[in-house]
């Protein structure tokens, strides 16, 4: 059975960090390249980070480019999104993607919110 889960997620203040996870079972994982998405309450989706398969290659979007890390595991099928000095405006629901050509594996979302 495959699977994507989504963990970390929770309240933080601003200026804060969290670590999500995304561990992934029932298909290869290495061969996957992982996409996170969040999407804020009355927004549209927006994708905020790419690794590659090997984690050679990874990209960001302009939003959090410089606070936000993204990485793998292989051997624990298992991909990071590091979040560092959070602001409200980070507050969304988080969801890793692995998309392999026409497969394309998603996960339930985990909640970030940032407040004081």
């Amino acid at each position: 059975q495959v699977q994507l889960v989504e963990s970390g997620g929770g309240l933080v203040q601003p200026g804060g960090s969290l670590r999500l996870s995304c561990a992934a079972s029932g298909f290869a994982f290495s061969t996957y390249a992982i996409w996170w998405f969040r999407r804020a309450p009355g927004k549209e989706r927006e994708w905020v980070a790419y690794i590659s398969r090997n984690a050679a290659l990874t990209n960001y979007a302009d939003s959090i480019k410089g606070r936000f890390t993204v990485s793998r595991d292989n051997p624990k099928n298992t991909a990071y999104l590091q979040m560092n000095s959070l602001n409200p405006e980070d507050t969304a629901v988080y969801y890793c993607n692995a998309v392999a050509g026409s497969s394309n594996f998603w996960g339930q979302g985990t909640q970030v919110t940032v407040s004081s």
